[in-house]
């Protein structure tokens, strides 16, 4: 997936990112060209409107997706089990081939073995704290972002009686469509939500930016900066959504997992070890990721942040 981000903050565009995995050229090169564009409509905005970005914050994507397997937890753990059964039984297959080792070799072998269990051990372990990591700070920033909303919510009353009223109806919408954010599994119910909470975003700034322009008062500008909190939490969970352990993390304890099992399986006794024997590492290994990859996954996992926070203050809105 390549992943093109911009942003403009205060007065400025301050550029593009991008990020690129297992794509081709050609590809990388069109999709940073249509975010160029995107960045020339904004700085022609800024030139054209001034007061219409000042002091705001925009953010926006272009995804040129391919297929994630991360992102599917259970085949994910099936492949993880065939191949790691598999590299047992290779190891023991060529055990096999050299014969019954002494006993120098059986304890500088099971030395080796240990060592290699006890660092595959300790990478998942780290891996596991990773994962945990993220989802906690996917948990905490729907509840920052339902506070934001919440805040601003009362904090609309301090705007003018009409204004007040545009902006409570626009926020329950937001929350809405937030709460699609977090729940649905559907690529294309997923856009249609974030083109909805973009145009809601803007629509958002401009019901406070009005009445703050036409009367510059410090209530007014407690609602200015209560909308403010309420975009940028938005911004501050989708770089949540965003934060996956590297893929170069996945390769290497992909690799130890498979030496351990090629090692545990080289290891056997020849004649002794049956298949069903050489299948219990690899299934309590094939979990272990799973359960990494489940917890790692914000969307695609059976583990997700249910945006509670988000339903509560949904249904204790009341928009006149």
């Amino acid at each position: 997936m390549l992943i093109l981000s911009f942003r403009a903050d205060g007065d400025t565009i301050a550029g593009f990112t991008a990020r690129s995995g297992g794509m081709k050229e050609s590809d990388s090169r069109a999709a940073t060209s249509v975010c160029d564009r995107r960045g020339d409509w904004f700085r022609s905005r800024l030139m054209s409107d001034p007061l219409a970005v000042r002091g705001r914050r925009f953010a926006g994507t272009l995804e040129l997706k391919m297929p994630n397997p991360l992102d599917y937890p259970l085949p994910f753990f099936l492949l993880c089990l065939l191949v790691l059964w598999l590299a047992a039984r290779v190891g023991v297959r060529f055990r096999r081939g050299r014969g019954e080792p002494d006993e120098a070799e059986k304890e500088h072998l099971s030395l080796i073995v240990n060592a290699a269990l006890t660092l595959l051990a300790l990478i998942i372990g780290f891996s596991f704290s990773m994962a945990v990591g993220r989802y906690d700070q996917r948990k905490n920033y729907e509840e920052e972002e339902a506070n934001a909303i919440g805040t601003e919510y009362v904090r609309a009353g301090l705007l003018p009686r009409a204004d007040a009223a545009r902006v409570r109806a626009l926020l329950k919408s937001y929350v809405d469509e937030r709460i699609v954010f977090y729940t649905t599994r559907n690529a294309h119910r997923l856009e249609q939500s974030n083109a909805a909470t973009a145009q809601l975003q803007n629509d958002l700034w401009s019901a406070v930016q009005a009445p703050a322009a036409a009367q510059p008062t410090p209530l007014s500008a407690l609602a200015v900066s209560g909308m403010n909190d309420v975009l940028n939490s938005q911004g501050y969970a989708q770089a949540a959504w965003w934060n996956r352990i590297p893929l170069a993390a996945w390769f290497l304890m992909g690799a130890i997992a498979i030496c351990c099992n090629w090692l545990v399986g080289y290891g056997a006794r020849v004649g002794k070890t049956k298949p069903r024997r050489s299948f219990v590492l690899p299934l309590i290994v094939a979990i272990a990721f799973f359960l990494i990859a489940d917890l790692d996954s914000p969307r695609g996992g059976v583990i997700r942040v249910r945006p509670q926070n988000l339903y509560s203050l949904s249904s204790s809105m009341t928009v006149p």
